[in-house]
């Protein structure tokens, strides 16, 4: 039997990598349902997105990083992969209101169980939107995979092995 009914596994996944895949094997393992939600569209993206080349961006278009998380979802079998264009939730000083997303989240997927990660610093937030949910982190000292998506955007000859 699982330990949770449903779960949520969202973020930017700028770019979807090997880190991101584990938690949501690990989500799927514990639940009988999963939702892997894009979230695109935010701030935080535009702002990361107008840092690289042109190539770069092609890379991490949403429709790209969608297909590849979709792929991997529709592999575990219980993954729903869903998109959100959270660009309503560009405030008008340039920055993202989190709590504007909590509602979009919602419309898509209802509610959940437990919420996955491996940010420690989004638990303050998760807990705010969800109360109901259990913030579950999976490897957050990054020691089954140590990488982040800053990581694989600052380049290096290694990073492309952390892309799913």
């Amino acid at each position: 039997m699982k330990k949770y009914r449903t779960g949520m596994f969202g973020g930017k996944f700028l770019p979807y990598h090997r880190g991101h895949l584990y938690c949501l094997e690990q989500a799927s393992r514990l639940c009988g349902k999963v939702y892997q939600l894009l979230l695109y569209g935010g701030a935080e993206e535009q702002a990361i997105l107008r840092t690289l080349t042109a190539k770069q961006r092609s890379a991490l278009a949403p429709e790209k990083r969608y297909a590849r998380m979709k792929e991997a979802g529709d592999r575990l079998g219980n993954v729903k992969t869903i998109r959100i264009d959270i660009s309503a939730c560009i405030t008008p000083d340039g920055g993202e209101d989190w709590e504007a997303e909590t509602p979009l989240v919602l419309g898509a997927c209802g509610r959940f169980d437990a919420v996955f990660g491996s940010e420690p610093s989004y638990a303050d937030y998760f807990s705010r939107a969800y109360p109901w949910a259990e913030y579950v982190l999976v490897d957050p000292e990054r020691i089954r995979y140590p990488v982040s998506g800053t990581m694989i955007r600052a380049g290096g000859e290694e990073t492309g092995q952390w892309i799913v």
